[in-house]
Formats: C-alpha cells, structure tokens, sequence
C-alpha cells in the first residue's frame, strides 16, 4: 500500500487511550487532524484530538479523501461506517474494560451526567468489540494494530517500535514516547 494514500484512523472505546495516541503519534512527527473543538479537561489535561466532522461520518463522507497520509479519531461505533472506496491502518486502543467503564463513569460525573448501569454498558461494549474485530478482520481495504494501553503505559519503547512499524516508518520511536506519562494512568483495576 503507497502510505501517502492511506488514511491512519486513531479508534477505540472511549476512555481507552485514543487521545494518547494521538498525542504519541503528533509527538511522532505524523500529521494528524483534529480541530480543537473539545479543548483539555480535568478529564484529559492534554486534550482529546477530536475532529466535530468525523462524528458526522454517517452523512457525509465528502472530506475522506482529505485524510489521505494523515491520522484522525474515530470512535470505534463508528468504524463501520468508513467507505470501502478508501484504504486504512486502523491503530485500535484497548484498554483493561473495567477500567473503561470506570474512566467513564467519573467523567460522568464530572459533568453532572447519568451514568449508565455498569453491566450494561460491559455487557454492550463486550459484544461490540467481538462483531467489530469480526467485521475488521473481513475488510481487505483495512489494516489494524492492536495496541492495549496497560502495556504501553508499561513498555513503552517496544509500543512505539510497533506503531512505528505498521505505520512504515513515519512515526519517530524516541519522539512517541516522551509523551507516554505514567502519571495520568488514574484508573487502574484489573479485571
């Protein structure tokens, strides 16, 4: 695949690393787009790289092409709705799921929201993640690293040599991982 006609799509469940990733891969010197609509929070100090018209996805598809050799956030529910007439490298963040789900939960709260019953949403997002990898797995227009956040946050450097790797060597290893901070790792719970 020409990597300049490619389109890097930062996806996971929310709360899973997504904004950490696009962080590593700016760090990394990839172009990345987001527009800066949802500035930093208590929630994610360093902001969460979104772009409003990526959330938009499912009418309009017009700015795709624009996207080619550069990396944006998607979330994963919406994956399904990327176009097969483009090509992809799909870097999917997981994370421990009770982590998740309690990440989210205290961001609800923050903002005075309704938090969801935690069974649910792990009982949702489980079969979401199965039908998903399902349906990535069959798409020839799509290729997809797996990167899970616990272990970034622990070996960094051998994170950083994968991305570096799926991604042909656009992205600088040192670079990507100077932005890895321990230190916003607040929600930890092992399944």
């Amino acid at each position: 695949m020409d990597r300049d006609a490619e389109i890097i799509v930062v996806s996971g469940l929310p709360r899973s690393g997504t904004s950490l990733m696009m962080q590593m891969l700016v760090a990394g010197g990839v172009q990345v787009v987001a527009d800066g609509v949802r500035g930093p929070d208590a929630d994610n100090p360093r902001g969460y790289f979104e772009l409003e018209m990526a959330k938009r996805i499912r009418s309009d598809t017009s700015w795709l092409p624009q996207m080619r050799g550069k990396a944006f956030k998607l979330v994963s529910q919406l994956l399904y709705q990327l176009p097969r007439t483009e090509r992809y490298r799909i870097i999917f963040m997981q994370r421990n799921l009770n982590e998740v789900l309690i990440s989210q939960e205290i961001m609800l709260r923050h903002r005075n929201a309704p938090v969801p019953p935690r069974d649910q949403i792990k009982a949702a997002y489980t079969e979401h993640l199965k039908a998903l990898f399902t349906w990535m797995s069959t798409q020839a227009n799509m290729l997809v690293l797996t990167v899970n956040y616990n272990d970034l946050l622990d070996r960094s450097l051998v994170t950083a040599e994968q991305i570096s790797v799926f991604l042909a060597g656009r992205a600088a290893v040192q670079a990507m991982t100077q932005v890895v901070e321990p230190a916003l790792y607040r929600v930890r719970k092992r399944a």
